[in-house]
């Protein structure tokens, strides 16, 4: 049976114990990819549950079952997975076969331009089967390519980079791939070289240009560690509980992850990390700190979480770095501004800074959170259990596009969920 809304409250306000994260979907969704395009050479350790990677293993098996064959259009539907599409539409470009790549209706509101631009620029016959920029897409895999060159602008969305890096070596002439502008989140762009490089395939970064030459995959294990940014909710939980002391297994102070930055930014909210055997320790302390603005162009996935953790604070700070928000699962802009008004928080736009405005706060008789179709909404809102006592937080589904388990882990540490 759907669940439309759960009640969540939790009377101790205190966390203890073990959580046990869910396996990366970035570093997940990235290795599929390598492992796809590795000739049997790749096995992968820890792979992510996240809805959003069973869809990406689906669609990769589908098109595996339809590689050659060009008599037949295959439909590949990747819903709400706005990594899966990326990644999709250049793996596909370059995979034999006749494919429809398709989506969720918020989906076919996402641009792509700038990705199909790119790929068709290399040779690639990839065409819009609807409107103009957006997805769905009608790919023509398999192609002559006509140049190693192509410049793509990097302040919209890594993942576009991402995508054509990932497929790179499999190129007959390699890639040059030069960013244009301004790069946003270079720490998911890091990631996806440094995981390259663990499957052997070697890039030289200079300047603004990033080139990988045609070669093949090393025989490798990929290991996925934890999700940082599934573990960003508990920093929030902890900044707001009274008491509480955390420890989450298998998480490693030199990740590849750029939500990793959440130990330094939680430093300001209260929150002590320190690494031991096997894991990460995450601590209430007292909040000694005076910084007022905070960036979020390396790690956006990070700013609802902050955002609403500062506002219950009744944290009146500035954050820069939002630009990405608009066009992702959501308008999580106009989410969080619509969904903190209902404690009275406003979030305010001043050019590229926003600002938060909590002299207003308040504790509604009831606080009722819409999601929006958008995991990081519910799981952002839900650590307010811990300072509003009657909390609804509307389709809490969501939540299974990146941490299944997210609810089994709050009720493991105490939160009441009817």
């Amino acid at each position: 049976m759907e669940i439309s809304a759960l009640k969540l409250s939790h009377p101790a306000k205190s966390l203890n114990g073990t959580v046990r994260l869910t396996g990366s979907k970035s570093e997940s969704n990235r290795a599929l990819i390598i492992q796809a395009l590795g000739g049997g050479k790749v096995r992968i350790e820890n792979l992510s549950s996240a809805a959003d990677t069973v869809t990406l293993q689906q669609a990769l098996r589908a098109a595996s079952g339809q590689r050659g064959d060009s008599t037949q259009q295959t439909v590949i539907d990747v819903g709400p997975a706005g990594t899966a599409m990326r990644f999709l539409t250049a793996y596909l470009a370059i995979t034999d076969g006749r494919y429809l790549l398709t989506g969720s209706d918020r989906m076919k509101q996402r641009p792509i331009g700038i990705l199909v631009d790119a790929l068709t620029t290399l040779g690639a016959d990839v065409r819009y089967a609807e409107t103009a920029g957006y997805p769905p897409l009608a790919i023509q895999g398999g192609f002559t390519q006509q140049t190693a060159h192509v410049r793509v602008q990097g302040h919209v969305s890594s993942q576009y980079l991402s995508a054509l890096l990932l497929v790179a070596s499999s190129l007959p002439q390699g890639l040059n791939l030069q960013i244009e502008g301004e790069l946003t989140s270079r720490p998911y762009l890091t990631m996806t070289l440094n995981m390259l490089a663990e499957a052997g395939i070697q890039h030289r970064w200079e300047a603004d240009t990033i080139s990988i030459m045609p070669q093949t995959a090393s025989p490798c294990q990929l290991t996925i560690e934890p999700d940082w940014s599934a573990a960003s909710y508990w920093y929030a939980m902890v900044a707001l509980a009274n008491e509480a002391n955390l420890f989450l297994p298998n998480l490693k102070s030199s990740s590849l992850q750029g939500d990793a930055a959440i130990v330094e930014i939680m430093t300001h909210f209260g929150v002590a990390s320190s690494f031991e055997d096997g894991g990460l320790r995450i601590q209430k302390t007292t909040v000694h700190s005076a910084k007022k603005l905070f960036d979020f162009k390396e790690c956006p996935d990070l700013a609802q979480t902050v955002i609403v953790c500062a506002a219950a604070l009744k944290r009146d700070l500035s954050f820069t770095g939002l630009h990405t928000l608009k066009i992702k699962e959501t308008d999580r802009i106009a989410a969080l501004q619509n969904e903190l008004a209902k404690f009275g928080v406003r979030l305010v736009e001043d050019g590229a800074v926003y600002h938060l405005h909590t002299e207003g706060l308040h504790s509604p008789e009831q606080l009722i959170i819409d999601t929006y179709e958008d995991h990081r909404m519910a799981m952002a809102f839900a650590p307010l259990a811990l300072v509003f006592s009657n909390m609804q937080i509307n389709e809490p589904r969501v939540v299974e596009k990146s941490y299944p388990d997210f609810w089994k882990h709050l009720k493991q540490q105490g939160f009441v969920i009817s």
